[in-house]
């Protein structure tokens, strides 16, 4: 067993180190990191129940189901949801607080909290209600991320589907004053990236030996004739993002699917850059007056004017989000979209069951990401969820059929998805399932599978005719 011993205290030195670069976007999961560390190499002898210092008493060669069986009570759910509050004893029930201040951290709480506010440019109340959530209420798949990032950095080393403790600890960065500054303006020009990508950027945004050694290509479909406008509309964004309160605005969108010009009142959230196009995710009125929520692509953006909070044309939901001072954030955004697959995150989430050609999921399809709910379950499962999710017993029994005619070897996948119908939703998501076509099967939405049968025999006819 090794018999290295970590007793840091989480400094902003250390936790910008585990935050792999960017502290304000990662500060949760570097703190968490820094509880595993005290797990895995505290003082001998104790469990953390009592010391949140000592380390658990485990094999030098472990799983994460070995460590999660000592780290929790027993009573812990094992499932891939975020556990709730089930027992006061569970160490998940903790918040980022009671871990930070203690006796045995000896941190200061002020000045600690002065450090991290300078150095991240978080505000106070930001900061405030991160220390109130539980750092450990959080899914298996999160807790699984963090042992592979801490194996990425060096804390621990990964093999035979084993994790094993290392010999000597990684060297940690050490930046002088400058050189932290210019680090910290770098990560916060870079917060807008995924974070597998800020490192990257950090790394190789300079040119090594006058030659530039790191490209990123997006495509960006964004007709040229609309470029000037889509700028405008950033920059006037931009400007009202930066006032206080941000006010409201009065939107002129060219709407595809209503095929004409609709004004929409929403207050704008932010902006974001998916698949080979710019959005405005805003909160108020939608081009078909059916949801709160919608996502604006920038070039089609007709007219901007910018509103008072004390215009009566406001909607009544716009109204009431301002006067409970409760106005959606980005955060918001990234939430929904953690809890289904797609980008039109306001879209009801519908479970979806995929099957895979065996050999295509595994060049393709395994080890990639494509969703925190993205996972592979068994033959037996899909047919137990099947059950469950089908209430029509007519379309039960013909996809009960169908999986009956399936492999068992096959792969099978379930995932949450965006879905309301066959025409709301997410194109995304559906672009994405064409791409693996005829290596990949929808069992179920019902509906969605009806569309895709009714899309490729419409293609075979088209290639089957020019015969």
């Amino acid at each position: 067993m090794s018999e290295l011993v970590f007793q840091d205290i989480p400094d902003v030195e250390l936790l910008q180190c585990l935050g792999r670069g960017y502290l304000k976007q990662n500060l949760l999961r570097a703190i968490r990191l820094w509880v595993w560390l005290r797990s895995l190499y505290g003082s001998e002898g104790a469990s953390l129940y009592g010391d949140n210092q000592h380390r658990l008493i485990l094999d030098d060669s472990f799983s994460y189901a070995d460590w999660r069986n000592l780290f929790f009570s027993p009573t812990h759910p094992k499932g891939e949801e975020i556990p709730p509050i089930h027992d006061s004893h569970c160490l998940c029930a903790k918040s980022v607080a009671e871990w930070l201040f203690s006796e045995n951290t000896g941190i200061v709480v002020s000045h600690w909290q002065k450090l991290i506010l300078a150095h991240t440019g978080m505000d106070e109340s930001e900061l405030n209600t991160l220390l109130q959530r539980r750092l450990f209420g959080v899914t298996r798949r999160s807790l699984q991320a963090d042992l592979e990032t801490l194996a990425k950095l060096g804390w621990l080393v990964y093999k035979y589907q084993k994790y094993y403790r290392v010999c000597e600890f990684p060297p940690r960065l050490i930046t002088t004053k400058d050189e932290g500054s210019a680090a910290k303006v770098g990560a916060d020009e870079l917060s807008f990236m995924h974070e597998d990508l800020v490192g990257f950027a950090e790394n190789h945004s300079q040119k090594i030996n006058g030659v530039q050694r790191f490209f990123l290509k997006l495509d960006y479909v964004i007709p040229r004739r609309t470029l000037d406008a889509v700028e405008d509309w950033q920059e006037q964004l931009r400007q009202l993002w930066a006032k206080t309160p941000v006010p409201p605005i009065k939107l002129t969108y060219s709407s595809a699917r209503l095929e004409g010009n609709v004004d929409c009142i929403v207050y704008p959230v932010c902006i974001y850059y998916v698949q080979r196009a710019v959005y405005l995710c805003a909160y108020g009125e939608s081009p078909q007056k059916d949801t709160n929520w919608y996502n604006f692509r920038l070039d089609r953006i007709q007219n901007l004017l910018t509103l008072e909070w004390v215009n009566s044309k406001l909607p009544s939901n716009l109204q009431q989000q301002y006067q409970q001072k409760s106005l959606p954030t980005p955060d918001d955004i990234a939430l929904s979209m953690s809890k289904a697959w797609g980008f039109d995150f306001y879209l009801p989430s519908q479970l979806m069951l995929l099957r895979f050609d065996r050999e295509f999921c595994d060049r393709y399809v395994r080890d990639t990401e494509r969703h925190d709910t993205f996972e592979e379950i068994t033959y037996k499962q899909v047919k137990r969820l099947i059950q469950r999710e089908i209430k029509q017993p007519q379309q039960q029994e013909t996809l009960l059929k169908v999986l009956d005619n399936r492999s068992p070897k096959d792969a099978y996948y379930q995932v949450f998805i965006r879905y309301q119908d066959h025409k709301q939703r997410d194109n995304n998501v559906v672009m994405r399932l064409r791409a693996w076509q005829p290596k990949v099967e929808v069992l179920i939405p019902w509906d969605l599978r009806l569309s895709f049968a009714a899309d490729i025999a419409t293609q075979f006819q088209l290639y089957h005719n020019s015969q």
